[in-house]
């Protein structure tokens, strides 16, 4: 099966679906019969198209998924590597790319708390969802230095400081939980711990870590690495 074949196949979620696409408006008008025109169709007497029987149909639909699947699952390589001259003066860079494999790959899940200044030179910080933005944002251009990683008002949580607005939003790997004592709170969704961002705390919770890193290129930076499984 060619991918072209295999995505027109995927396109419907019913071998009805396909026998309908298959049927013109003139053969309805005069047939008048939708069970009829997808019978003619399915004997090769109607259609514009292949004729598919509905165990080929399935076969077909079967393999496309598959294949769509293991291309899901195929690793992305790392967009780090690409880009090793440009980053070896940056601090906050080759910090960002000693995690890129292990929240590429699911062992880890790290939440980056970022104070930085946006285009109108108002103060911004968030909690960044590393593991999140890998998988939405082109990350060769933060290692090539054609653009800066920066909150927004879609990650884990966000405050303008200049019109103090502020936003949260929980992603596939984190719950955003507001408590009074603590304070905020993230919870892993793969194996529910806590991780608590609260700098007076010696740590952050079970199997994480929380890392400062010093460097002018922002107002401030912490990592927060949660690992979630161990490497096999």
């Amino acid at each position: 099966m060619d991918a072209a074949g295999g995505d027109a196949i995927a396109a419907f979620d019913t071998y009805e679906e396909f026998l309908d696409s298959q049927v013109a408006p003139v053969d309805m008008y005069y047939l008048e019969d939708e069970e009829l025109a997808r019978q003619l169709v399915e004997l090769g007497y109607r259609g514009s198209g292949e004729v598919i029987k509905r165990e080929d149909f399935e076969a077909r639909k079967l393999a496309a998924e598959q294949i769509r699947a293991a291309q899901r699952r195929a690793p992305k390589p790392l967009a780090s590597k690409q880009f090793q001259s440009q980053i070896a003066d940056s601090h906050f860079l080759l910090a960002l790319s000693e995690r890129e494999e292990a929240n590429r790959n699911g062992r880890m899940t790290t939440i980056i708390f970022l104070r930085a200044t946006n285009s109108k030179g108002q103060e911004v910080s968030g909690y960044i969802d590393l593991a999140s933005r890998l998988q939405t944002d082109d990350f060769d251009l933060y290692f090539s230095r054609k653009r800066k990683l920066k909150p927004r008002p879609t990650d884990l949580s966000f405050y303008n400081w200049g019109t103090q607005t502020s936003r949260s939003n929980s992603t596939e790997n984190y719950q955003v939980i507001y408590d009074q004592g603590p304070g905020l709170l993230f919870k892993n969704k793969k194996d529910r711990k806590i991780v608590n961002v609260d700098p007076e705390l010696d740590t952050p919770g079970d199997n994480s870590t929380r890392c400062v890193l010093k460097t002018d290129e922002y107002l401030q930076v912490v990592f927060y690495d949660h690992v979630t499984r161990t490497k096999t």
